[in-house]
């Protein structure tokens, strides 16, 4: 971690400890499981889901996938690309946060096989870099309404605000097609969840329908990153 910080704090939206990874450069102030790099999660479960909040700064996160052919496949989501770009290892993809607090629903399966034509084994890693908040990072064999799952994996804020905005609202759901759950309404997440992941499935599904990219970038997989001055004031981490 170099420039940046990485503490827990009571967010005062959801009254509720959070972990926030602050940074002037995304690439050197992260989080990443496990500790040891050549370690792996062995997780199996195809649902990711990232309970998020945007501080309206430059963001990315990464999952490293096995799949059936035994290659590891990465994937990074960045609210500060326009392309999506698939190359043999990496596929990086543009995503959109609305404000406040955001659930984000990452199909695995789905996306391994949109990308690669391969099946999803197992998540290797998990990587999330500067700048956000973090209240709960978790898999799951299918996605849960906010019934079927436990108090601490959904966002919840005081009483006194979810009133006041449903007061606001008269009742209806806010932002309909993003992917905020800022008012605490863990069951519109779930849906506006979904909406974000059709919105970075529809930037893959433009990169394939456009042929894009399946060329190596020299050994490694190397190569340049989609928008590459955005990359640059991001400080973003290089495709390999």
């Amino acid at each position: 971690m170099k420039n940046g910080h990485i503490k827990r704090i009571t967010d005062a939206d959801i009254n509720s400890s959070v972990l926030e990874v602050a940074g002037a450069n995304v690439s050197t102030t992260f989080i990443t499981c496990p500790a040891k790099k050549k370690a792996s999660l062995g997780i199996k479960l195809p649902f990711l889901v990232i309970i998020i909040k945007n501080m309206k700064k430059y963001f990315t996160f990464e999952v490293t996938v096995l799949d059936d052919k035994g290659v590891h496949r990465r994937f990074r989501a960045s609210n500060y690309q326009t392309a999506t770009r698939v190359k043999p290892f990496i596929c990086s993809m543009p995503m959109r946060l609305d404000d406040g607090w955001n659930q984000i629903q990452f199909n695995l399966m789905d996306f391994t096989r949109r990308a690669y034509g391969t099946n999803y084994v197992e998540t290797v890693r998990v990587q999330i870099h500067a700048n956000c908040r973090l209240r709960r990072v978790y898999f799951a064999d299918r996605l849960y309404s906010e019934k079927e799952l436990p108090r601490e994996f959904n966002v919840f804020v005081p009483r006194e605000a979810r009133a006041a905005d449903a007061a606001a609202d008269a009742g209806e759901m806010a932002h309909g097609g993003a992917a905020s759950a800022s008012a605490g309404d863990a069951e519109a997440a779930g849906a506006e969840g979904a909406a974000m992941e059709d919105h970075m499935e529809e930037g893959l599904g433009g990169a394939e329908g456009d042929g894009a990219a399946f060329d190596d970038g020299g050994e490694g997989g190397e190569g340049e990153m989609d928008d590459g001055d955005a990359d640059d004031k991001a400080g973003a981490p290089a495709d390999e």
